[in-house]
């Protein structure tokens, strides 16, 4: 039997990146700069019209200064993560 995982939770996602962004407040173009990320990325990615990539979640946490599991964690958000 073959036991699927609960949908990723990709508005979670978004928010935290728009969270982010806001309490720092910076504008795309400054989170542009400090991710080497183009702008119509950044707003692709945080208005949900893309997920993007693995790399472009790893270079905002960078910009961010924030561990990279804090940006996808948010992913199992309302659902329980697996146990080690």
């Amino acid at each position: 039997m073959t036991i699927f995982p609960p949908d990723p939770n990709l508005t979670a996602l978004r928010l935290e990146l728009a969270r982010l962004r806001a309490e720092r407040g910076w504008t795309y173009d400054e989170l542009a700069d400090r991710s080497g990320l183009a702008r119509r990325t950044l707003i692709e990615v945080e208005q949900g019209r893309t997920i993007g990539s693995l790399k472009t979640w790893h270079a905002l946490a960078h910009a961010f200064a924030v561990p990279v599991d804090q940006l996808l964690g948010t992913l199992c958000q309302g659902h329980n993560p697996p146990e080690a």
